[in-house]
């Protein structure tokens, strides 16, 4: 893990276009403040655990193969009667 030092209105560069920046101190919280282009998604840890949970839940539900879908007899088609 890399650990930086920053004062209120210091930054941190993550690549060329994520940047992180200290926009307010207090007794015991910072805020802060992340530029980053919209195709990457930003969440705070515990909304990020909550999405990846349900992902995997969601991965482990098994899909049916398949779908039996009602198809009337050859004889209803022709005779235009339905059931």
């Amino acid at each position: 893990m890399l650990v930086l030092t920053r004062k209120e209105d210091e930054s941190i560069m993550i690549g060329d276009n994520i940047e992180i920046k200290v926009l307010e101190l207090r007794e015991n919280q910072v805020k802060i403040g992340i530029e980053a282009p919209r195709s990457i998604p930003v969440h705070r840890k515990e909304v990020y655990l909550s999405i990846k949970a349900e992902n995997e839940e969601a991965a482990k539900t098994e899909v049916p193969k398949e779908i039996s879908v009602f198809q009337p007899n050859k004889g209803d088609q022709e005779n235009g009667s339905a059931h």
